[in-house]
């Protein structure tokens, strides 16, 4: 797991997240792809 997958998950659980904040994770490199979908449960598009 990225370093930061437990931080962004937290906040997107929380309702303080978006799917557009959690795909701006990924393109920072905060988590990966991968990780992205085991957030919000949907594949990244990019």
């Amino acid at each position: 797991m990225s370093p930061k997958f437990k931080k962004v998950k937290n906040y997107y659980d929380a309702g303080l997240w978006n799917k557009t904040m959690v795909a701006n994770a990924v393109v920072k490199g905060w988590i990966t792809a991968a990780e992205y979908e085991l957030i919000v449960g949907e594949p990244y598009e990019g």
